[in-house]
């Protein structure tokens, strides 16, 4: 039964972030977009903002590593 938690945990560290940054990356990607139809020489600073949230999906990763290879 500790095995169970352990692999639910670890799924849980993954699962959580790649929501949160799906979430915000959706409100960036829209908004992106609307900056991008008026001021065209924005495009760079718009791929930055869309990667900045993916930070959460790997430390969520190694946080899901940890919690599997910590565990009993």
């Amino acid at each position: 039964m500790e095995k169970v938690l352990i692999a639910f945990a670890a799924a849980l560290a993954i699962g959580i972030t790649a929501v949160a940054t799906a979430w915000a990356q959706s409100r960036i990607g829209a908004a992106g977009s609307g900056t991008l139809a008026e001021k065209p020489e924005l495009g760079g600073t718009i791929v930055i903002l869309l990667a900045i949230p993916e930070t959460m999906v790997i430390l969520g990763f190694v946080v899901a590593t940890m919690i599997l290879f910590t565990g009993k």
